[in-house]
């Protein structure tokens, strides 16, 4: 069963959500918060997996919230829900390490989806937030420092920005799921970085990845 918060300050979109989620047999709402100083109280005494945080809420804001949830809770996965897709913003949470970002016009059927891959494991990024990764390598430039990464460990990582599964990986490059885990496990080393997002983020930042 995935365990799962709503933290949103409106209380008509929680209960839109909650009567969404309910119908879902293996999801179960444990309850519902309405700003992020919430949050972080139900994240201290409560045991649940997935958070949905909206951003602007009142008092202690989601963004906030987030920074203190991953600090002092980090097995929760953080699924951020919000009608906020500013550069400053997306980037913000982001390097929080949140598990996903999506908009709140999300249709319902990819919003439960996105539930279970972040229980499972699997970061999200709506079509929109990874647009603006990409959107940060308009003017590609060969790069003039790798960090140690290898060919084929730059070609993975421009997978990851993509937003592509391993799976997608291994297909594309013909390499098995396996090999390329061992290659994430090798970026995230070099990268001094923990998760598939921080890596896109990275790669962004530094200018690691060409897009011709």
């Amino acid at each position: 069963m995935i365990r799962v918060v709503i933290a949103d300050d409106h209380p008509l979109l929680r209960e839109g959500l909650r009567r969404i989620l309910e119908f879902e047999q293996d999801i179960d709402v444990v309850t519902e918060v309405g700003d992020g100083q919430g949050a972080i109280n139900i994240a201290r005494s409560k045991n649940f997996d997935i958070l949905l945080m909206d951003l602007n809420m009142p008092g202690v804001n989601g963004l906030e919230a987030c920074r203190v949830i991953r600090r002092e809770k980090p097995n929760i996965g953080i699924l951020v829900l919000t009608v906020d897709d500013s550069d400053e913003k997306v980037f913000q949470v982001l390097q929080l390490g949140v598990a996903g970002y999506l908009l709140k016009d999300v249709d319902p059927r990819t919003l439960v989806e996105s539930i279970r891959k972040v229980f499972s494991g699997q970061p999200i990024l709506s079509p929109t937030v990874t647009g603006k990764l990409l959107g940060q390598l308009a003017h590609p430039n060969i790069p003039k420092e790798t960090y140690g990464l290898s060919d084929r460990e730059l070609e993975i990582l421009t997978h990851i920005v993509r937003g592509s599964s391993n799976r997608e990986i291994g297909k594309s490059l013909y390499i098995s799921e396996k090999t390329v885990k061992n290659h994430l496990s090798s970026i995230f080393r070099k990268l001094e970085v923990d998760d598939r997002t921080q890596a896109a983020l990275k790669a962004v930042k530094l200018k690691l990845v060409n897009f011709e």
